[in-house]
């Protein structure tokens, strides 16, 4: 049975989620269809461009991503703390950019003067569009109805494009983050979609290691520092704006990685554990087991037994699927 999605997002324990949405039946989201012999390639371009210009507008930042043929997967962050810092008139530019506002909020923008009920009444409106742009929900009902909407109509078509609500993973620790971040990026390589990284196409970490190319033309790499913009920057553990881990660190995890899944990737494969796992203390075994089945390993809270057991507890459950 399916549960509340209150229930599944809680922002006081983790600010981290995993999102998926998959297509109904034979569908095509993205990639060439055998079935109607049509090429849907250039799908995966609007919901790469849809979900980084929403991430512009909800206090939502995007961590990591994968377009697959017939299905997407997110790890997004919630910035609570951002959307309550918001202005009045900030969120109601925010909330205009995509959807339509009330006569009330458009006499407010012209300038007109309004007494204290009508105000009141301003006030309640924005903290509700407040609410909702720092929404995982909202996120993802604005970014799979666009995607619905054009695909139907390139397609010609009436009926449901998704085969249902999306589902979502929260990340309860920094292991968890950085498993199904991995599990993620890697995702065409384990699908035998792609030979290597820099081949995974419409992925965070194609997206990452192109931009740093660019970036290391300068005479010093060392002083590379800059990050796509629309995506959430690596960073220091102080720093919780940014991904806890330094961004070569975690390119060289993600080679090494991609080197024990696919064992015909070219380059060897070193013997040395790479620096992220030996800080974290995970053993290669359990490492690899969660980057390639971390969707079997979870169910909607993922993290370490400790974690999960708190979270259960905190839920009023017996237990998550992973404490074992």
């Amino acid at each position: 049975m399916a549960q509340a999605r209150r229930s599944l997002i809680d922002l006081d324990s983790t600010p981290y989620y995993h999102c998926i949405s998959r297509c109904v039946r034979r569908a095509f989201l993205a990639g060439f269809d055998k079935y109607s012999g049509q090429n849907f390639e250039h799908r995966r371009a609007w919901l790469v461009e849809r979900f980084k210009r929403l991430s512009q507008v909800f206090a939502i930042d995007i961590a990591a991503y994968a377009v697959m043929s017939n299905h997407y997967h997110l790890v997004l962050r919630v910035d609570r703390s951002r959307a309550l810092n918001w202005s009045k008139d900030e969120v109601i530019e925010r909330w205009y950019q995509l959807y339509h506002g009330t006569i009330l909020v458009d006499r407010y923008r012209k300038g007109e003067q309004l007494d204290e009920a009508y105000m009141y009444s301003v006030d309640k409106t924005v903290e509700v569009w407040r609410n909702r742009l720092y929404d995982i929900s909202w996120y993802m009902r604005n970014l799979n109805e666009f995607i619905a909407i054009e695909a139907i109509k390139e397609d010609n078509c009436t009926g449901r494009f998704w085969e249902g609500r999306f589902k979502s993973q929260a990340l309860l620790d920094e292991q968890a983050v950085l498993s199904c971040m991995m599990y993620v990026d890697l995702n065409p390589i384990r699908a035998k979609m792609a030979k290597n990284l820099q081949d995974s196409d419409f992925t965070s970490i194609q997206e990452r290691i192109e931009y740093y190319k660019k970036q290391s033309t300068l005479e010093n790499t060392e002083q590379v520092t800059q990050q796509p913009k629309q995506l959430m920057a690596f960073g220091s553990n102080a720093n919780t704006q940014t991904i806890p881990f330094k961004l070569l660190d975690y390119l060289e995890l993600a080679d090494w990685s991609g080197r024990h899944i696919d064992p015909k990737k070219r380059g060897a494969i070193s013997k040395a554990q790479p620096k992220i796992l030996v800080e974290l203390g995970i053993e290669t075994a359990v490492w690899l087991e969660a980057v390639q089945n971390f969707r079997r390993q979870y169910s909607n809270f993922a993290g370490q037994p400790s974690a999960l057991r708190q979270c259960a507890h905190q839920h009023q459950q017996s237990w998550y699927r992973g404490v074992g």
